[in-house]
């Protein structure tokens, strides 16, 4: 840091407010003190400055499963996000109650600043402790004094979808939904619910799937002749329905239309192209590190409900 000062001509403490981003610099004087430490290949010292602000820098994710593709899309939007506000980023596999207890501890250990929770675990992360002085943003879940929430609305989306599928005239809109106790897809059945409670439509029992294309496949053989618009908790289930409305000779939208959930990158290259409910995933991710970062700085929001919107392609 002295090498920096006085290459640069500037005291190192002004050195030390650049690193730690103060705005009481100059922007001049902070150009400057950057170029000098891109040129002598100067990096803080993170375990340093942990000894002296009593902070790692480092943000931990509980998540129950990298192989969905919404975990693994929210896992790239959170560290990007963590990346940009200059934390790295610890991550923890748990699924079920005493595995997220133990990641918290494993966390708590390390000594991160604050931890995010992300969808299937937060069922699990409800049912345990919280350490002490760890900030915590859940992401999807039911409101908790222990944490803050970020969230989309799953409800109003599923909504939007239902009632898209309603303006077909194709009858009631049955529903492929997501695995029992999770928070979004027991949100995205009960907005399906609420759209078919308002249009005074029946209400078909719903199928169930494990939010894997396989599930929906599945499920998509088990549909039963009368139903002609479908609802899809997530696009990777309404992948295999696509394929097992094919397999049984039934054209989409002609004799099922399909609307799926999440808008993944490959939606559109469905076949048909999938119309689908967009879940802004790298803003739900940035808002979840935004909330940490004010938590950690003893500032928690209130929460933040993010709406998704439907993207209407050739499926329905």
């Amino acid at each position: 840091m002295a090498d920096v000062a006085a290459a640069a001509g500037v005291s190192g403490q002004t050195v030390s407010r650049v690193v730690n981003d103060s705005p009481r610099v100059d922007p001049a004087t902070r150009g400057r003190v950057e170029r000098a430490m891109a040129d002598l290949g100067y990096r803080p010292h993170r375990a340093a400055r942990a000894l002296r602000t009593g902070r790692t820098e480092t943000i931990g994710l509980i998540v129950s499963t990298l192989a969905s593709v919404g975990n693994s899309r929210m896992l790239q939007a959170i560290a990007d996000a963590a990346s940009d506000r200059g934390y790295a980023l610890t991550v923890v596999t748990a699924a079920g109650a005493d595995a997220v207890a133990q990641g918290f501890a494993r966390l708590h250990d390390q000594g991160v600043d604050g931890a995010i929770v992300l969808n299937e675990a937060t069922a699990a992360a409800r049912g345990v402790d919280v350490p002490e002085g760890l900030a915590l943003v859940v992401v999807d879940s039911a409101p908790d004094d222990r944490y803050v929430v970020v969230q989309t609305d799953h409800a109003a989306g599923a909504a939007t979808a239902t009632a898209h599928l309603l303006a077909l005239g194709r009858g009631p809109v049955w529903h492929l939904a997501g695995p029992a106790g999770s928070y979004a897809a027991d949100e995205r059945e009960r907005g399906w619910r609420a759209a078919l409670a308002d249009a005074g439509t029946s209400v078909p029992e719903s199928l169930r799937g494990d939010w894997t294309a396989a599930s929906g496949h599945t499920a998509g053989l088990d549909l039963p002749a009368e139903a002609r618009a479908v609802f899809a908790a997530n696009d990777q289930m309404a992948l295999g329905l696509l394929r097992a409305l094919a397999e049984t000779g039934r054209a989409v939208p002609d004799d099922v239309a399909v609307v799926g959930f999440d808008d993944v990158t490959d939606a559109a290259d469905y076949r048909p192209p999938l119309t689908t409910v967009r879940q802004d995933f790298d803003a739900l991710g940035a808002a979840a590190v935004a909330a940490l970062a004010d938590a950690i700085a003893g500032a928690p929001s209130a929460g933040v409900v993010l709406t998704p919107e439907l993207v209407a392609r050739a499926s329905a």
